[in-house]
């Protein structure tokens, strides 16, 4: 059987660039290369995309002194990678993409919108849903009408910063207690999202997260259990859920540095929680998965308070591949390993 071509895509514009390399390396590692001939394209942060030798010049982060360009052409007859290297130009077909990339510029439709004029077939969900989810605020205006508890909110653009930030910090004053959590509306990986104990910090929290994004929410808090689902299916296949994973943030909160280099942070896959909290949050994840047009898969993100209720907080369409991310080590304690899970997501590209 002649081997499929696969193009995995890594790295990108966005400030979860360094998560979405680690990513890459876990996915490479487990694709079935008996059936798929790899085409590595690494996107630089200032957005130079680039042919990577192997996954080697991957991990050791050498792909970026490639000398060879890589541009996927979006003439959807031709479904092809235009490499080009001095004055040397060449086209090599591929049949499926994965695009391996956290954040704006590649998980918010933007690269989805790309495959789709290109008439490439791609893991992961659609335009709609990449750019929907990607957007905190209009995330939260898709699950209102679920009936489904999430947290409240102030949404504030960044101009208003400028203008009236006194003005802002009396709206939020006027529907919140402190603590409140402040995070960009398009943002990942918890960029740019700060804890605010009192009105000088709610002021700066404010500036830090418009340095990510000019649409901004400032949040209730919510106190409980920080927990995790995956969703896989689409199309052909049924949506389904995994197992619940609980985060244990070694800081206050889970925040970039607290997910990918504090060691005392910690998962635990099927925590205890109160009453049928968790497979409440099971059957949450899948009608949020679907009111958002999800395809392929996501993991949707909660709260248990000790009450035992269910507080959604975001969704990801294309969630973490690392060594410590949840989405694949729920899959994991569900029965299926990382490879087939893998192959599972390719699978379902080609039946989109």
């Amino acid at each position: 059987m002649e081997k499929k071509k696969i193009a995995v895509l890594f790295g990108g514009q966005s400030s979860e660039h360094v998560v979405s390399c680690m990513s890459a390396i876990n996915v490479i590692e487990q694709i079935d290369t008996e059936k798929y001939e790899l085409i590595l394209i690494g996107i630089t942060e200032e957005g130079h995309w680039l042919k990577a030798p192997s996954v080697d010049e991957v991990r050791s982060g050498a792909w970026s002194d490639s000398q060879v360009e890589a541009i996927i052409s979006p003439d959807a007859t031709k479904r092809c990678v235009i490499f080009m290297e001095g004055g040397k130009t060449w086209e090599e077909r591929i049949d499926v993409a994965f695009p391996v990339l956290h954040g704006l510029y590649g998980e918010d439709g933007t690269v989805q919108g790309l495959f789709e004029l290109a008439g490439i077939p791609y893991v992961g969900c659609g335009v709609l849903a990449s750019a929907v989810s990607m957007d905190k605020l209009y995330t939260k205006i898709v699950v209102d009408d679920l009936e489904i508890r999430q947290a409240a909110y102030v949404p504030v653009v960044s101009w208003k910063l400028k203008q009236d930030m006194a003005g802002v910090v009396d709206q939020v004053e006027e529907k919140f207690n402190y603590p409140v959590f402040v995070k960009p509306s398009n943002a990942g990986s918890s960029r740019g999202v700060s804890k605010a104990e009192n009105r000088k910090e709610l002021a700066a929290a404010l500036l830090e997260a418009a340095r990510h994004d000019r649409k901004i929410l400032v949040e209730e808090t919510i106190v409980g259990h920080e927990v995790e689902c995956a969703v896989l299916g689409g199309g052909q296949e049924p949506v389904r859920s995994s197992g619940v994973g609980e985060i244990l943030a070694a800081a206050e909160f889970y925040d970039f540095d607290a997910k990918y280099y504090n060691e005392e942070s910690r998962t635990v896959i099927n925590p205890r929680l109160p009453g049928d909290s968790a497979e409440r949050v099971r059957r949450a994840a899948e009608q949020i998965f679907n009111a958002v047009d999800g395809y392929g898969l996501a993991r949707v993100d909660f709260f248990v308070t000790a009450q035992g209720e269910v507080v959604f907080n975001e969704i990801n369409t294309l969630p973490g591949f690392t060594a410590i991310s949840m989405y694949p080590m729920l899959w994991e304690a569900a029965g299926l390993p990382r490879k087939e899970l893998i192959d599972r997501l390719i699978k379902l590209a080609f039946e989109r």
